[in-house]
């Protein structure tokens, strides 16, 4: 199809739409992807806010005929992507053209499970160990299975407990396969499997999408194209995918699995002590970067760990039955500890290019085993097999190079956003106050943003790089404003934001967790107040181990990049759409003074700049009165 079809196609589809107008940016976008896929290079396009950057890549790779899988970063545009975008596109693009939703097996009801489950001599037994309001939770699990098309926990219009749902659904490192499993066939997660081999387009998550780089391709169907939505993360992603998790719950969840099919408590009492042996040993070790080979604390905890596993391996092979189900119990138990004795001896050997760190809280400790570098997996496993399209509203400068994509085989392109920054929004940097690191830095910043809110008339979301910021600076406009403050620990996300959304007057202060994913178009917020340039922590384990690699290059290749990134990820929560008129104000003042403030200010919206709050106070007067 050439680029006039592809355009006439997308003006089509569009034009259904309640509200249709003609955007550039979409337009250029659906080119770029067009062009993407028939020279079979790759693409990185920056999409601001209203592009409409959904159809713009759908649109071009369902014409093309090419079999397609998109991979989001989020379950919310997962959700949007299969409940309205392709069912709307399916009706008025023309096209015919088949789509399936697939999600990591522990997402999906376990037939075999319920079956055990409901077995009067191994069933019961589990069941009786249950709180009264598990069983009850199985009882309807099981009730809503015998009816569900899908056994998608997301069908479900209530939330089980966590107890109940692993009773009755497996992961991926305790499922032995289809074809090990009487109930393979009718198994809800293999359908979904099924379906996806047959469909046009596959849309996973982007963490399903490495399980599957990191699984050689044996997770998802063969395609021709992958389009990564919300790529900005996705080398953190993928870091999390290729590398090895092992955290004290894996051996609990072991132990429990073991039990249903070995009756030895000792054995099934020593796996799971040895969750408390691994928290006690890596507790100590949080948010650091251990060395190779790893501690002796550390290494000797893993070794007994995998000592024990063995045997617990040997024990479980020697299990003679003709009972189906003790069979798949069997199995299970087996799958599980082969998965976790693999994972074991990777973090023993040391792996060279990888580095080993703690993460997690010293209650719930995670030893983490991650590539320093994620290009060398992602080229052979993406790259030098398929067109790559990676979008998302912002996008690193790094991002190609740090993903591995080769200069040679990429075009970038940022195709702007139709909204009018330079009218509709002020971006203020308060270049009068001290360092953040200054000790009044704080006194002065409060002063600053009590301003600020009065000026705007609350209809503020203040975001912090900490909690301990966000809470001191909370408590201080509580006392100094009769505006309701909210923070992010008051309520759940979504009642946050919808109470915030309700009332002009109110103010809403949140960390990081809520710099992207706050949509509140309208007046109700017309001021975004950041209080520092978001750099990434000094002390982050993995980054400090890249920082490293790459020498005195790495500010600019790691940290500059994700500041900036996360920095236009914030001032994006206030043009949300093309009425949205308000103020994103800095308080650091290295936005206005370091000599690298242009690297970032470039990632920001185009909005007009001004160093004097008088200007900002005159801006919002007007828009708000």
């Amino acid at each position: 199809m050439s680029q006039s079809d592809t355009l006439a196609a997308l003006d089509r589809v569009t034009a259904a739409l309640d509200e249709s107008e003609v955007r550039d940016g979409q337009h250029r976008m659906a080119q770029l992807v067009e062009h993407a896929i028939v020279e079979k290079r790759h693409l990185v396009v920056q999409a601001g806010t209203g592009t409409g950057k959904t159809l713009a890549y759908l649109v071009p790779a369902l014409t093309s005929g090419s079999s397609v899988v998109v991979a989001t970063a989020t379950k919310a545009l997962q959700d949007q992507l299969a409940s309205k975008d392709l069912p709307f596109l399916a009706e008025h693009l023309g096209v015919d053209f088949d789509w399936a939703v697939l999600k990591g097996r522990s997402n999906y009801v376990c037939l075999q499970r319920l079956k055990e489950m409901s077995n009067p001599a191994q069933g019961e037994l589990e069941l009786d160990q249950m709180a009264v309001v598990t069983k009850a939770e199985i009882k309807k699990l099981a009730d809503w299975a015998g009816t569900s098309p899908t056994g998608d926990q997301a069908e479900l219009d209530w939330t089980p407990t966590d107890n109940a749902w692993r009773s009755v659904s497996v992961g991926s490192d305790e499922c032995p396969g289809a074809e090990r499993c009487p109930l393979g066939d009718p198994c809800f997660a293999e359908q979904a499997r099924r379906k996806a081999q047959a469909a046009d387009v596959v849309v996973v998550n982007t963490h399903l999408y490495g399980l599957n780089v990191a699984a050689e391709g044996a997770i998802l169907p063969d395609h021709d194209v992958v389009i990564f939505d919300e790529a900005h993360v996705l080398e953190d992603i993928m870091s999390d995918t290729v590398g090895v998790e092992i955290s004290p719950g894996r051996f609990v969840a072991l132990s429990a699995t073991i039990r249903r099919i070995l009756d030895d408590p000792d054995l099934t009492g020593s796996v799971a002590e040895l969750g408390e042996s691994i928290r006690d040993c890596l507790s100590e070790h949080v948010g650091e970067r251990l060395t190779t080979p790893l501690p002796d604390s550390v290494q000797d905890r893993l070794s007994d760990a995998r000592l024990k596993l063995g045997s617990a391996n040997d024990s479980l092979a020697a299990i003679e039955t003709t009972n189906e189900d003790a069979k798949q119990r069997k199995l299970r138990a087996q799958t599980m500890t082969g998965r976790s004795i693999q994972q074991l001896d990777i973090a023993i050997e040391g792996r060279e290019g990888y580095v080993a760190f703690v993460s997690g809280s010293r209650d719930s400790p995670r030893l983490e085993v991650a590539p320093l570098d994620v290009g060398p997996t992602m080229t052979e496993g993406v790259w030098n097999r398929r067109t790559a399209i990676l979008t998302s509203a912002t996008i690193p400068s790094s991002l190609s190079a740090r993903v591995g994509i080769a200069p040679d085989v990429v075009d970038t392109e940022d195709v702007g956003s139709p909204f009018d920054y330079e009218n509709n929004s002020m971006l203020y940097c308060a270049i009068h106050l001290p360092n953040p690191n200054s000790p009044d830095f704080r006194a002065k910043a409060n002063d600053e943003l009590e301003a600020l809110i009065n000026a705007a008339g609350g209809r503020t979301l203040a975001l912090f790089t900490s909690y301990r910021a966000m809470d001191e600076a909370a408590e201080e406009m509580r006392e100094r404003l009769d505006n309701r403050i909210l923070t992010q620990r008051d309520m759940p996300k979504t009642a946050l934001v919808n109470a915030f959304a309700e009332d002009d007057a109110t103010c809403l202060f949140a960390t990081a967790g809520l710099f992207q994913g706050v949509d509140v178009p309208g007046s109700t917020l017309s001021l975004v107040v950041i209080d520092r340039i978001p750099f990434p922590r000094p002390d982050d384990p993995l980054l400090s181990a890249r920082r490293d690699e790459l020498g005195r290059t790495a500010f600019s290749e790691i940290d500059i990049p994700r500041a900036s990134m996360m920095l236009a990820q914030a001032a994006g929560r206030l043009i949300r759409s093309a009425t949205d008129t308000g103020v994103v104000a800095v308080m650091d003042p290295r936005l206005g003074k370091a000599n690298y403030r242009w690297d970032i200010v470039k990632a920001l919206p185009p909005m007009k700049r001004t160093r004097h709050r008088s200007e900002v106070e005159a801006f919002l007067e007007k828009i708000t009165s």
